[in-house]
């Protein structure tokens, strides 16, 4: 018996005849889609949503491929970089090119991180004042206004401090 799939090519589980809903059961498929929804940076909700599972379904049965969540995203580009690769040397003229322009984003990427490591990110806590330093300013400034403003009356009226 073949299984039945709904509108967006999701099998439709049978009941087997008993009461409440049958267990899930994941494929391969599914954990293929589980990585791929996470290399793509997909919340876990959202992630659960596209199976038709819920939530606590999708942190029992993929807590292993979920441990792997930053890595995801380095296996996919990695794939991506692999497939791209065969078929250049397969002869595909266009897979060459698009191997030659992911190498180069690539290479960009990798220099537009080792510069921004160096110098923006202690630059940028240095520039960052709270609160308390902006209101130590102004009152300097304000008691620097104040002492100008008595010193330029003093003067006009020629009195002595």
């Amino acid at each position: 018996m073949e299984p039945n799939f709904d509108l967006f090519g999701q099998p439709v589980r049978e009941g087997f005849g008993n009461r409440g809903r049958p267990p899930y059961e994941p494929t391969e498929k599914d954990r293929n889609k589980v990585k791929l929804l996470m290399a793509l940076g997909w919340v876990n909700i959202r992630i659960a949503n596209a199976l038709g599972i819920s939530p606590a379904t999708l942190n029992r049965y993929f807590r292993a491929d979920m441990k792997e969540r930053d890595a995801m995203r380095d296996r996919l580009d990695a794939r991506r970089f692999e497939i791209a690769l065969e078929q250049a040397n397969a002869g595909n003229v266009t897979a060459l090119r698009e191997l030659g322009a992911m190498i180069d984003r690539n290479d960009r990427m990798t220099i537009e991180a080792s510069m921004g490591k160096g110098s923006d990110q202690p630059a940028a806590s240095k520039d960052k004042i709270g609160k308390k330093m902006i209101d130590e300013q102004r009152a300097h400034a304000a008691d620097a206004d104040l002492m100008a403003e008595l010193e330029s009356e003093a003067a006009a009226q020629n009195a002595r401090h």
